[in-house]
């Protein structure tokens, strides 16, 4: 049982939560989503548009995963029409397309992930909840949700997670809170530390243009030798800031693009490799 739990969520703040077996992450991660209700306090403040993956996910539904995202977009207040757009997005970029027509049951394991973090996105929720979001995934598409988890960031969303991992997101993480025993502590979060991949982007603005407000990723900028600006974020907010900057009021002109080693080894894992912006969402 969880007590004196205080915790504010402010937009676009990416928050992990850590803590060893049984200490109630999921319990704390259901409260968000709202599936449970506290037995004493009360949460407060507006009740954002809210998707959550949980740890294990029932595939035993009469659906196929196409259908199952259609269902759920519908329920998420879409057409059916951008429904099945989104399903479909979601579905090739996680890398399950292939699978759009296979009924729930006979899916694999990391195929079913796939689905139920597919569910979450489609809907653009404002507050995301991810437990053990990425357990099962393959690489490509562990490294999808990464970008993904970036892009709601950016997009002014609160994301709150829970990974066994203690690498996931680090660099990019706001806020890291720690339950010891029945209590939630906060502990120091990881951004500063810069560990894992970076991208930098040199970039030229129109003449006399300021900088982009609240560029995604929170980027260190110096000017660059030409005239322009050198950006330089974590690889995990790289599209979403080439993004931002492709459409600012004016728009920006990129002219390159480098991909950088962490600032500290990260043994196993050689990172997202840098790629060009992610289409537009239908």
């Amino acid at each position: 049982m969880l007590r004196g739990v205080e915790l504010d969520l402010p937009p676009r703040t990416l928050i992990r939560v850590e803590g060893a077996n049984g200490t109630g992450k999921s319990t704390l991660l259901r409260l968000l989503a709202g599936i449970d209700s506290p037995s004493e306090g009360r949460i407060t403040g507006r009740r954002p548009r809210t998707a959550y993956v949980p740890e294990r996910f029932s595939a035993a539904l009469p659906f196929t995963a196409a259908g199952y995202l259609v269902h759920l977009g519908r329920i998420h207040g879409l057409r059916s029409s951008e429904a099945t757009d989104r399903a479909r997005w979601w579905l090739t970029r996680l890398g399950a397309d292939a699978h759009a027509r296979t009924p729930l049951p006979e899916l694999s394991k990391g195929t079913s992930q796939k689905v139920a973090v597919a569910q979450a996105l489609l809907a653009e929720p404002e507050l995301l909840i991810l437990d053990e979001a990425w357990t099962g995934l393959d690489t490509a598409a562990r490294d999808e949700l990464d970008r993904a988890v970036a892009e709601r960031v950016a997009a002014g969303a609160t994301v709150v997670f829970v990974d066994h991992d203690p690498r996931r997101l680090a660099g990019s993480v706001d806020a890291v809170f720690r339950i010891e025993g029945t209590v939630l502590l906060a502990a120091p979060a990881t951004r500063a530390a810069g560990t894992g991949p970076r991208v930098r982007i040199e970039a030229a603005g129109p003449p006399g243009a300021a900088l982009p407000a609240g560029l995604p990723g929170t980027p260190e900028h110096t000017p660059a030798a030409d005239g322009g600006v050198r950006f330089t974020v974590a690889a995990t907010h790289s599209d979403a800031l080439l993004r931002a900057l492709l459409t600012a009021h004016p728009p920006w002109h990129i002219r390159r693009l480098a991909a950088l080693p962490g600032l500290a080894e990260d043994p196993g894992d050689d990172g997202p490799p840098h790629r060009t912006p992610t289409p537009e969402a239908p």
